[in-house]
């Protein structure tokens, strides 16, 4: 029988991009009831506030998804936003938690969290060999230290709190604001406008010379949803494909699903962020047996027509 069936969950950020995913999946494992705690009623950044809404709604497992979030621009515009908002939600949350006897909290940190000049693949060990790349490190300082606290709160109170490190997302439902949009959902929306609008060129950041590691958003909410159900460890399990793709073939890529033939102008100016990201992912093939099902190909196929039908209008 699921670990999940028949109790009560609480997905912060459950109505974002994740975290929609998440819950579609709960539901299909029969929760007892699903609670998605909107900014607009809970600032979960408050402690009282915090504390109210989960003394109040008592749920027995809690997934935590909601993050201040963008790509490099919005990093280096934002940077004590990311940090104050990540950092505040995750203590408040865990405390919260621990106090009221919640089973088991699943929390969501991020690639950012890894040092600057990693060893490829990235094991789940080297997340302490040094500083995170500066453009995104207040952001992936503030997530580290939530994997601090929910080992010392297991360490302290026998706490049950696991630590997932998704790789790059991106999906139907992303964030395709070009102030705040990370790269994919970025280029996807400068092609097909440029294309439409009859533009000689797009410009991209950086060189195109670092690479990333993407991770289609259904693929990841059922490793989310997976963990949650049988992972109940005190390391940290990475979450993603294992494969890395370069910046420049990625826009080459992207340009072609989108038939957009002009000129690409790389503005080496802006900052490449991470020289490389790419994961080793034996330990979440091992303990949870999770494997990505999605190519990158048909993911952005998928991620094309969505942005086409639900933001172009069609």
């Amino acid at each position: 029988m699921s670990f999940i069936k028949g109790k009560k969950v609480m997905v912060t950020g459950g109505a974002g991009f994740l975290g929609s995913h998440v819950v579609e999946l709960l539901k299909k494992k029969d929760c007892k009831d699903i609670i998605i705690p909107r900014s607009k009623l809970v600032d979960l950044r408050n402690q009282e506030a915090c504390f109210k809404y989960i003394g109040k709604n008592k749920p027995d497992i809690v997934i935590h998804l909601a993050a201040s979030v963008g790509g490099i621009g919005a990093n280096k515009k934002n940077p004590a936003t990311f940090l104050y908002d990540n950092l505040s939600m995750g203590l408040h949350l865990y405390e919260a938690s621990r106090i009221y006897n919640v089973e088991k909290l699943i929390t969501c940190g991020t690639i950012c969290s890894y040092p600057k000049y990693t060893k490829v693949p990235f094991k789940e060990d080297d997340i302490w060999e040094g500083y995170p790349e500066e453009t995104n490190a207040p952001y992936g300082l503030a997530k580290k230290i939530l994997l601090v606290q929910g080992q010392s709160y297991r360490q302290q109170y026998g706490f049950n709190s696991i630590y997932l490190l998704p790789v790059n997302l991106y999906g139907p439902g992303d964030n395709f604001d070009l102030e705040s949009s990370h790269v994919i959902p970025a280029l996807i929306r400068k092609c097909l406008e440029a294309k439409e609008n009859k533009q000689d060129s797009i410009t991209v950041w950086g060189t195109g010379e670092v690479t990333r590691e993407f991770l289609y958003v259904k693929d990841a909410a059922e490793a989310i949803v997976r963990a949650a159900e049988i992972y109940n460890g005190a390391e940290p399990i990475n979450i993603g494909t294992g494969e890395e793709i370069f910046i420049k073939d990625l826009v080459s890529l992207i340009a072609e699903k989108t038939n957009f033939t002009s000129e690409i102008i790389w503005d080496k100016t802006k900052p490449d962020g991470q020289p490389r990201r790419c994961l080793d992912i034996t330990r979440a093939k091992n303990i949870l047996g999770f494997e990505a099902k999605t190519s990158l190909s048909d993911g952005l196929d998928m991620t094309i027509e969505w942005y086409r039908s639900n933001i172009k209008g069609g």
